[in-house]
């Protein structure tokens, strides 16, 4: 199949963009105030937990933008209310249905911007596991951190629930 590595990178962003809702359902269902949750943070100086599902995203969204020659507009981190994150998901999702590439796509440099004065051109298949899936991990990993950090009854199954499909059970 001349996409099957993008139609990989697609399932694992779709799966992820699951367990980030997931774990949004579990704050709504255990944090009584939901406009705290989204300012709540793991450190001072590490972003709070509607800033956590904006990073999220941002790294599917820019692999699309980059797809499409589009150049990659990041989302405001200013997220305040859990229906802005839904939507911001959903959002994500409909950017990633649009991507319309097939594998050589994977093949070109990727021109990577790291803040004022830094870059790094990077084959795009390094650009996708050294740089976007890395992030895409943290920060749903933050926003996990950050719901236990207030007592909510996440776990490591919340967090694997791709992994669901395959569990078999031991005769």
């Amino acid at each position: 199949m001349a996409n099957q590595e993008i139609s990989e990178i697609l399932r694992i962003f779709n799966s992820r963009l699951d367990v980030l809702e997931g774990i949004l359902s579990i704050g709504e269902e255990h944090v009584s105030d939901t406009p705290a949750l989204m300012q709540e943070r793991l450190a001072e100086d590490m972003h709070p937990f509607g800033a956590q599902v904006a990073l999220v995203c941002n790294q599917p969204r820019g692999f699309a933008q980059w797809c499409a020659n589009q150049p990659i507009e990041n989302l405001s981190t200013e997220v305040t209310s859990l229906e802005q994150a839904r939507t911001i998901i959903a959002d994500t999702r409909n950017q990633l249905a649009g991507i319309n590439v097939d594998d050589s796509k994977l093949d070109e440099i990727k021109h990577l911007g790291l803040g004022p004065g830094r870059f790094a051109d990077l084959p795009a298949r390094q650009y996708v596991n050294d740089f976007v899936m890395p992030n895409l991990y943290f920060h749903i990993s933050m926003a996990y951190a950050i719901l236990r950090k207030l007592g909510a009854p996440v776990g490591k199954a919340n967090y694997m629930t791709f992994l669901l499909p395959h569990v078999q059970e031991e005769a």
